[in-house]
């Protein structure tokens, strides 16, 4: 028995049928688990216990406590260690998700409990603090493994090029034909009425041409904005599920465009918008543009009942009271069934995951059944793999409570993996005030919360197009707050800013790119795009003014995501204290690397993992030898990947 440095206690480890578990908050329903906390002797524990019970949220009343008396299982003088040990398999007639805390009996009747900021780390107070979290899946649960060690560019469709291509403007467009130096139009003030009628005319077929200029960045997933008909240019307005936009190609374009991304190697995931339609579609048809009998058209619609009206018809649920959204009924049968044969069936045609819009809102019956209906397309198309389900989830997605609700995302029947907001936020704040200790607390819980199924193809981004700009943020991190949006419509970074914002953004760029989960970069975060709010975050891509230094590093980090390491290989944080973050990828099975990021202005010195013998650094190229005093120097400002 190997036991932690005094200075580490308490401490806990989980044991998963018997394996230390790398993802402790996650477990497979069924297992046994041991549970040991690890104190120092001159504490004097004389009893240790495991108290757990089901979260009582969605029970709407309190939950039965367990308790798992810890048994003494060894010491060497200065450290004790107790072990509990739990039985999964008596515990899933209760739920999929439980809370659990340690209880120190220290003598005379007193007794300390554990406290836990990260699911991960304790200390012990004298009142039970913030418990651990354990959340039971589904044995059988897997996520897609050619998502793995990959790389995701988000393409919202309308800005990123207009290709050659046959392309229809429809009723009541307006394209802007200045792609170099236009600028989208804006309300006076955020969340005002805006048309959002205006084009720039960006289609599949400018994708299709684009291809070889993202395999050469080393992009392995695309995943486009929403690409069915609607009146808007963001097309979050779906006016028909069962049509690809005119303006787009049509469905020409995208067969055209999946025969062409398979054949680079790449993988296609569309954006599902599916807690809403527009009120200028085919269900709900509100101004008769199509030939439908649309809800708001007559209460006997075949759609009207997929609407929630409180009158019909001009009063009725929309998305956050938007009235051009009106809300779904996901959990109504007839809704439901037709929003999964959709999805099933572009499965079918060779689509190979889809990001669901505001998961939050769609129904627990509607993720249930998309799950299995596209597993099933997908396996009927390729037998040793399954498509990607992943939810737009702001927040941890493992015990995350929507309108009131528990939601059970990660247990196995529902979602492969979320956008990791959290992840975008910890690295702003770390590249902003120089102290990586909020990042490391994300990362930290978010490794000790998911099943590590989960964590491996885990949304890591900077950016995405409900955002402002990576490099605008880190330039000018104020500057978004204008009342109005006129300031902003032209507002670009000064030279001064805009430098440091590259700098801090390469550092951004390494930590993405080799941390767990999969990177996803917005359309052109890696030719330098600025933007600050919706729609300035959405201009065009600057083809032939790319910020050619930047794409340059983009397309190495690539190069640097191929090695099966970022795949398969362990996450293990070493030094995550002030400006300096180091951390590990790898394990027995795969090559270990080394990642030090130094956000200081001076350099640093990082201890080097025992037995890690730096080869070269990958970034560079350069080959590097390490400090007498076993350590590595990484200057300021700088990112550095070592190999063994």
């Amino acid at each position: 028995m190997t036991f932690p440095a005094l200075q580490n206690l308490p401490q806990r480890r989980v044991l998963v049928d018997g394996v230390p578990a790398l993802c402790p908050g996650a477990v497979p329903a069924g297992s046994q688990l041991q549970i040991e906390l690890y104190l120092p002797r001159r504490l004097g524990a004389a009893a240790v216990s495991v108290c757990l019970h089901a979260d009582a949220l969605n029970a709407g009343a309190p939950t039965a406590e367990h308790t798992y008396p810890a048994r003494y299982v060894g010491g060497d003088g200065v450290v004790d260690c107790f072990a509990a040990s739990v039985a999964t398999d008596e515990l899933q007639s209760e739920g999929g998700l439980f809370y659990w805390h340690f209880s120190v009996d220290v003598g005379r009747e007193s007794s300390l409990q554990s406290d836990t900021q990260d699911n991960d780390t304790m200390t012990l107070t004298a009142d039970v603090g913030r418990e651990y979290r354990l959340l039971l899946y589904a044995p059988d649960f897997d996520t897609p493994h050619w998502m793995r060690g990959g790389v995701m560019y988000h393409i919202f469709l309308d800005r990123f090029c207009r290709g050659q291509g046959p392309a229809a403007l429809h009723p009541g467009a307006v394209l802007n034909e200045d792609w170099e130096h236009g600028v989208p139009p804006y309300a006076e003030k955020p969340g005002q009425p805006l048309a959002n009628n205006v084009f720039f005319g960006g289609n599949l077929w400018g994708v299709i041409e684009k291809l070889d200029y993202l395999q050469k960045m080393g992009v392995t997933i695309l995943y486009l904005s929403p690409l069915f008909t609607a009146a808007s240019n963001h097309r979050y307005d779906t006016g028909d599920y069962e049509t690809v936009d005119s303006l787009l190609g049509g469905e020409e374009a995208f067969a055209a465009f999946l025969t062409a991304a398979h054949a680079h190697g790449m993988r296609v995931v569309l954006d599902g918008v599916f807690n809403h339609t527009g009120d200028d579609s085919r269900y709900f048809n509100h101004y008769g543009h199509y030939d439908s009998v649309g809800a708001a058209q007559s209460q006997a619609s075949p759609y009207y009942d997929w609407y929630a009206f409180r009158h019909w018809p001009d009063d009725y649920e929309a998305w956050w009271n938007v009235s051009v959204l009106p809300r779904l009924r996901s959990d109504l049968p007839a809704c439901r069934d037709y929003i999964c044969q959709i999805a099933a069936d572009r499965v079918k045609q060779g689509v190979d995951g889809w990001r669901l819009d505001v998961a939050d809102e769609l129904s627990d019956t509607l993720l249930d059944k998309l799950r299995t209906s596209t597993h099933a397309a997908f396996a009927a198309r390729e037998k040793t793999d399954v498509p990607l389900i992943l939810g737009e989830v702001w927040e941890n997605a493992a015990d995350k409570v929507a309108y009131g609700y528990r939601r059970r995302y990660l247990q196995g029947a529902q979602l492969d993996s979320v956008m990791n907001y959290p992840f975008r936020e910890g690295v702003l704040d770390y590249m902003e005030s120089g102290d990586c200790t909020g990042l490391c607390a994300t990362l930290t819980e978010i490794y000790a919360s998911y099943p590590r199924a989960v964590c491996d193809v885990l949304m890591n981004l900077l950016g995405t197009h409900d955002t402002e700009r990576i490099l605008s943020v880190l330039g000018d991190r104020e500057a978004g707050f204008e009342v109005t949006n006129a300031p902003l419509a032209t507002k670009r970074l000064t030279t001064e800013q805009r430098n440091k914002a590259v700098a801090l953004l390469k550092l951004a760029a390494a930590i993405q790119f080799t941390v767990y989960g999969v990177p996803s970069v917005f359309y052109g975060d890696e030719a330098g795009m600025e933007g600050y709010r919706d729609p300035f975050c959405r201009m065009p891509f600057p083809w032939g003014h790319e910020d050619k230094d930047l794409q340059a590093y983009y397309t190495v980090l690539g190069e640097i995501r191929k090695m099966p390491t970022f795949a398969k290989g362990a996450f293990k944080l070493l030094t995550h204290a002030g400006p300096v973050l180091a951390f590990t990828r790898g394990d027995a099975q795969n090559e270990t690397v080394l990642v030090a990021v130094n956000r200081g202005k001076t350099p640093a010195k990082v201890p080097l993992p025992q037995g890690f013998t730096p080869a070269r650094e990958l970034l560079t190229g350069a080959t590097i030898k390490s400090g007498d005093d076993n350590t590595v120097t990484i200057p300021p400002l700088t990112a550095c990947v070592y190999v063994s």
